[in-house]
């Protein structure tokens, strides 16, 4: 039985990702670790909740002696690294939480591995040669694009929020756990995620839950800001790939090829809703411009190339078929 460590799996991504796993890998135990801050509750792991080949673990990532009790108490041959602090607004509000977890909670999992698994640089302890350490990162990192043109995995970094810059320093310590001691790491930078289990606060499930309360929808400044969206299984799948196939030490880019404005999702969405659960008035009307966020990148969009040609990924959502999967999801929570 394989065992890997997951962090951050009380979250969306993480949450979204457990039960896929152990449907697809059923030779393989999961040791969540999460420390359930306001992003992060047990009801999204419910339904694995008393699976036999998941452990879950409240606890934080910068506690570096909970991380060695983990590995001492389990034979952990991988780690799967989705905790972050992840939140643009709350990153300009309060960045120090966001360095806290994001780079040193990172470097404290980075070095426990390194230490647990490796004898010395480029050696591995023995039984541990194909251990590995596959990072989450996110296209932000990249900082903005212009009308067009894509991101790709050799774009210069350029983060311009306290989140995209923490989440830029957390990749480079990977990259250098990797070149300078020689750890079997992977990256992969995904575009916007969407899909059951959104924190309210993220865009989309905010649209659904005021439209549903009747309240104003806001959308920053003029909603056409661009971003690709990724439907959260297909992300998963390229994780899942990206873990067991890519190439150590390398970065892929995970994106939905499906560029949308701002203005352009919420009016899906409301059309979505006035279609399936209908109120007095077109949910468009409750759409309300309000003050642009501070350094609000304007586009971005991921060039997945390398990951398909090299891994064979793909979407099996477009935006069209994942968002009604979405709205149909929260409208039963909420309605």
């Amino acid at each position: 039985m394989k065992h890997l460590l997951l962090t951050g799996t009380a979250g969306f991504i993480g949450s979204n990702f457990v039960p896929y796993f152990l449907d697809a890998h059923p030779d393989t135990k999961l040791i969540s670790l999460d420390a359930l801050t306001y992003a992060g509750t047990l009801d999204n792991l419910q339904e694995v909740a008393t699976h036999p080949r998941h452990v879950f673990v409240e606890g934080n990532i910068t506690s570096r002696s909970l991380v060695q009790h983990l590995f001492e108490t389990y034979p952990i041959e991988g780690v799967i690294h989705f905790a972050a602090e992840s939140h643009v607004d709350n990153s300009i509000k309060n960045p120090g939480v966001f360095i806290e977890t994001n780079v040193n909670g990172t470097f404290t999992l980075l070095d426990v591995a390194y230490k647990n698994w490796m004898e010395k640089p480029f050696t591995c302890k023995a039984g541990l040669e194909h251990a590995r350490f596959h990072h989450i990162s996110t296209d932000e990192v990249y900082g903005t694009l212009g009308e067009t043109g894509l991101f790709t995995e050799t774009t210069p970094y350029a983060p311009n929020s306290p989140y995209s810059a923490s989440k830029a320093a957390s990749d480079m310590i990977v990259r250098s756990y990797h070149h300078t001691y020689g750890l079997n790491t992977v990256i992969t930078n995904c575009s916007n995620n969407y899909g059951p289990k959104q924190h309210d606060e993220k865009l989309i499930p905010t649209i659904i839950r005021n439209a549903l309360q009747g309240s104003p929808i806001p959308i920053y400044g003029d909603g056409k800001n661009v971003r690709d969206w990724l439907y959260v299984l297909d992300h998963c799948k390229g994780i899942d790939l990206a873990f067991h196939k890519g190439k150590a030490g390398e970065t892929y880019n995970i994106g939905g090829r499906n560029e949308r404005t701002n203005l352009q999702i919420v009016h899906a969405i409301c059309e979505i809703l006035d279609n399936i659960h209908p109120s007095q008035r077109s949910y468009k009307e409750l759409i309300t411009f309000v003050e642009d966020r501070a350094g609000h990148d304007r586009r971005y969009a991921i060039d997945a190339t390398k990951i398909e040609t090299e891994l064979g990924w793909r979407a099996d959502e477009d935006f069209e078929s994942g968002i009604v999967k979405t709205v149909a999801w929260y409208l039963k929570r909420l309605a």
